[in-house]
């Protein structure tokens, strides 16, 4: 990975995102600054001092060195950059005003953040492996022996519980942004992304929202995000209804993935569609239609996986 460019945050004029490039075209790697850890960066940088800039996250850090900067990072590989052409792209970047972001965002206007998972297996472990099809076992009603590590999807998917009641704790803002990345990388038609999302930071909003959500007072949650369609960005030759068919699913699955990623970094969500869409629209001073609004926080209580039908029961197998 080399050092490639500085470029703002989703959601903050005051951040920046760091971007390392590889070779492919798609092979990026992403670290995320907030407010207080750019200035700290940029203090140490424009007077040409060594230093060390702690992360949010309170295990990471960046080392600036008179040749090298290291970004040590947690559960990540290092990044490095050269320090004289780190310097220069940082402190350029600082000087020029960013306009805020806060309130709506454009998935198409930034790169969506990328974290690589490591894989512990080594190759001649995989291949001793035999594969087991968890699908299989469960439709033929025996999972015994059937083991879900504890970075895998269907843990992820299986504690997700919808939360009423979140405790007063901030959302990291390095959380943030990765939940906002999951609705970028959301598929949708065509990949022209037919949504855009509005994330309400605005307390005067959310209790406008309350009230616009049936007054559901959960929708005052720390992090609220409101997805929205967006029609018009779907260049493709169909039905308008066809269009907004398209945009709706688009703007569903970005929700979606927002909300399973916020599971994964130990957050809670509410999904909310019982909405007055003419009192949103007000509150987010936009035409667009709002599909579904997403609470997230951290649980009051947490809550235990909740029992489902079972899958045996819910699949329709059709076969020659």
């Amino acid at each position: 990975m080399v050092f490639s460019k500085v470029e703002p945050s989703y959601f903050s004029k005051d951040g920046c995102r760091i971007i390392w490039s590889g070779i492919d075209e798609d092979d990026t790697d992403t670290v995320v600054l907030n407010k207080e850890e750019l200035d700290q960066l940029v203090e140490i940088l424009k007077n040409n001092n060594v230093g060390k800039v702690e992360l949010e996250d309170n295990f990471s850090e960046i080392l600036i060195n008179s040749d090298v900067v290291q970004f040590r990072l947690k559960d990540r590989d290092q990044l490095e950059a050269n320090t004289r052409e780190f310097r220069e792209k940082v402190l350029e970047y600082a000087k020029i005003p960013h306009d805020p972001l806060y309130v709506q965002v454009f998935p198409k206007e930034f790169y969506p953040s990328v974290w690589i998972q490591k894989d512990d297996v080594k190759p001649s472990e995989k291949k001793s492996q035999k594969p087991t099809s968890l699908l299989n076992a469960i439709l033929s009603n025996n999972t015994k022996g059937v083991e879900i590590s504890e970075s895998d999807i269907f843990r992820i998917i299986s504690t997700r519980r919808s939360t009423r009641k979140f405790s007063k704790t901030k959302v990291e803002d390095w959380k943030i942004e990765k939940i906002l990345a999951a609705a970028d990388t959301a598929p949708s038609a065509g990949n022209f992304q037919g949504l855009e999302v509005f994330y309400v930071k605005s307390k005067k909003a959310k209790e406008a929202l309350v009230e616009a959500a049936n007054r559901q007072p959960f929708v005052n949650a720390p992090l609220v995000l409101v997805f929205c369609m967006n029609p018009s960005r779907v260049k493709m030759n169909f039905s308008p209804e066809m269009l907004a068919k398209f945009s709706l699913q688009d703007a569903t699955l970005a929700a979606s993935y927002s909300q399973l990623v916020a599971t994964a970094l130990g957050l809670s969500s509410i999904w909310i569609g019982m909405i007055d869409e003419e009192k949103v629209k007000q509150v987010l001073g936009t035409d667009l239609r709002p599909s579904s609004i997403l609470c997230i926080g951290y649980p009051d209580i947490r809550k235990q996986p909740k029992s489902r039908r079972k899958l045996k029961d819910l699949i329709h197998v059709l076969e020659d």
